[in-house]
């Protein structure tokens, strides 16, 4: 593509309240985004019948101004460029109308894959929904390894997120809330070139030069929603961020799951509100994703030995051994018995029903599965 060509592209994507339902009504009637732009405001008025500020003639011209510096950028900092009508533009994000008409991007990742799953979460993780990332991407990674994990490198369960998919060798891709001249949190940079390392990328639909604003990150939840195949919530107060991903990957017909935790913890309330509601299904382990999700797992390509003994962490083996002397227990009565809390109880076990080590019961209840 050259250098004009791009020019008209980021300009016209950049027009205020431009989507790629708007794009495409548009250009059906002036024909190109060159024709965009070299059109009066009067020509564009009569067209279009519409008195909006993006047809004057000075807002279109500042708009090629801003544009022009940005494809600087893009050239000096090798950003990739994704246009709504490109190949490489995410077919799934396409798919809903509120799309951005460009995307940038910084690190070469296939936005089309088979397998993308979305993880959100509160700002103020908890070691139950950390150690549920962990688990989850170490068991993901054996399962389907080319899955590639969405989530907006915040602070909590983003960046959680990001570093546990790293960290087992799963591409993950950040969506941020600004241009790609700053990283943000700040404090996230070194993670940013960690997921571009591993082959991730770090994606957004804003230019170098726009400003922040409270209102990216809300704007910036409906790309992680439509890029992927299922949105995940691991942890989440009664409001927050991660309710309106959840909310706007259910409005793009997209799968809810949530991750249940107890009724006294506040960074639950929100996962067990939607699971209440049926607004999301129960994960607990890939193996929920994969039945949520008819997806199948990627048989290994050597015998692995049938494991008589599985190796334990110390708390591990403690919650076994209770199993073993106790029977059928209750999460509570397992914690009680360990001295530990519930929440690392709640971690334990997941990890463990996982592995097929012990089996969950109605009523939060628990049993061993091995003898």
């Amino acid at each position: 593509m050259n250098h004009n060509e791009l020019t008209y592209r980021v300009a016209f994507a950049s027009i205020r309240g431009m989507n790629v339902d708007l794009a495409t009504k548009l250009l059906e009637v002036v024909g190109n985004e060159h024709t965009f732009f070299a059109m009066s405001e009067k020509e564009l008025r009569s067209i279009t019948q519409s008195r909006s500020k993006i047809y004057s003639d000075y807002y279109r011209r500042q708009q090629l101004e801003r544009a022009q510096h940005e494809v600087e950028f893009i050239a000096s900092k090798q950003i990739t460029t994704h246009y709504y009508t490109d190949e490489t533009y995410p077919r799934r994000l396409k798919e809903s109308d509120d799309a951005p008409v460009m995307l940038y991007s910084a690190g070469k990742c296939d936005l089309n894959v088979t397998h993308i799953i979305s993880v959100v979460g509160t700002r103020h993780a908890t070691a139950y929904g950390t150690n549920f990332c962990n688990t989850f991407m170490c068991d993901l990674a054996a399962k389907v390894p080319d899955a590639i994990i969405v989530s907006g490198l915040a602070y909590g369960i983003d960046i959680a997120t990001h570093r546990a998919a790293v960290k087992n060798d799963l591409k993950t891709v950040a969506v941020l809330p600004r241009g790609l001249n700053h990283i943000y949190p700040a404090n996230h940079r070194n993670d940013a070139i960690n997921i571009i390392h591993h082959g991730g990328a770090i994606i957004t639909d804003y230019l170098s030069s726009d400003e922040v604003h409270k209102g990216n990150f809300i704007a910036r939840n409906r790309i992680i929603a439509g890029l992927s195949d299922c949105t995940i919530v691991v942890e989440s107060a009664a409001s927050g961020g991660a309710l309106v991903t959840a909310s706007l990957a259910a409005s793009y017909n997209r799968d809810v799951m949530a991750l249940p935790g107890r009724i006294s913890d506040e960074f639950s309330t929100g996962c067990n509100r939607l699971i209440r509601n049926n607004q999301a299904s129960v994960i607990t382990c890939v193996d929920d994703l994969l039945y949520t999700m008819n997806w199948d797992a990627v048989a290994s390509s050597t015998p692995q030995p049938l494991e008589l003994f599985p190796k334990l962490t110390q708390e591990e083996q403690m919650v076994i051994d209770t199993l073993r002397t106790g029977g059928d227990m209750h999460i509570n009565d397992i914690a009680m018995r360990m001295g530990i809390p519930i929440y690392r109880a709640m971690s334990t076990l997941v990890s463990l029903d996982c592995r097929g080590l012990v089996s969950s019961l109605p009523g939060s209840r628990y049993s061993i599965a091995i003898k």
